[in-house]
């Protein structure tokens, strides 16, 4: 059975359930159980703190853990990764109080900055020639400003809801995160092939989260135009339509450019455009 660790509460806690769930992966969770097995996959989930993910991975007391890249790179264990997720994304980000004159990096020269995460910070100042006093804290950063603790922070930072509502502001952005899935690199022969299959599960969930299928109809005349905008995963296929002189096309198009697609195959002559969903996406 594989061992995964992920965090026990919050938004990368639920995504990460999530993308296991959609694997096809069953198991019951509650919030006081700390660990679970799945039913009918060979893995055992392992609820945990954030920070302690890394370590218990490289250790071998997990053989595989989902975390967010601040938390792994704060701890220099980004030598684990095995995957890029692509969920949970945020940003480390130095803020100052809304009320601030701020014009540069350079400002913070000889200030107090709190932080969760001092090892990610002093690179970045140090990269710029910056000189300031780091104060590590546990939880509640925002409110050091507002106690006098620090003139300055670096924390996460998703919307940025958080910091507007402790009267600050974002000035500059540190590092971009996203959770990430690490691996104990000693795993044996059998617990690498169910991770294998793991990953095959979640690239097939990745695949279908970045794609949409569609379904449109053309003049036979204008199918072989058409089909040059939809390459699919080899090609569209078509099907002739009861009306004599008109096909139905069914292909796949990618997000990132799903809606300049959609321009060209309508100046092209499609109609009846019909974009769905893709649950899994296997090639």
């Amino acid at each position: 059975m594989l061992r995964i660790a992920i965090q026990k509460s919050g938004r990368l806690s639920d995504d990460s359930l999530k993308l296991i769930r959609e694997c096809g992966i069953s198991f019951i969770s509650s919030s006081l159980k700390l660990k679970t097995e799945s039913t009918n996959f060979p893995l055992e989930i392992l609820f945990l703190r954030d920070d302690d993910i890394p370590g218990y991975v490289a250790d071998g007391v997990a053989d595989i853990g989902i975390v967010g890249q601040n938390v792994l790179v704060e701890e220099g264990m980004q030598h684990l990764t095995v995957e890029e997720l692509g969920f949970s994304k945020c940003r480390l980000s130095l803020a100052v109080p809304k009320g601030e004159n701020y014009s540069s990096i350079q400002d913070l020269n000889g200030k107090n900055i709190a932080t969760s995460y001092p090892n990610l910070l002093q690179a970045y100042l140090s990269e710029r020639g910056v000189q300031a006093n780091i104060h590590t804290i546990s939880g509640s950063v925002e409110i050091a400003p507002s106690i006098g603790l620090a003139d300055a922070i670096c924390d996460i930072v998703s919307s940025g809801s958080t910091l507007i509502s402790n009267g600050l502001k974002e000035v500059e952005r540190v590092f971009k995160s996203q959770a990430v899935l690490i691996a104990n690199k000693e795993l044996n022969a059998e617990k690498q092939e169910i991770l294998e299959k793991l990953l095959f599960r979640i690239h097939a969930v990745q695949r279908a989260q970045r794609a949409k299928y569609i379904l449109l109809n053309a003049p036979n005349d204008k199918v072989a135009e058409i089909s040059k905008l939809l390459p699919g995963v080899k090609s569209p296929t078509v099907l002739p339509l009861l009306e004599e002189g008109w096909s139905s096309l069914h292909s796949v198009v990618n997000e990132d450019d799903f809606w300049d697609k959609i321009e060209k195959l309508k100046a092209a002559g499609a109609q009846g455009i019909l974009v769905v969903p893709i649950e899994k996406m296997i090639i």
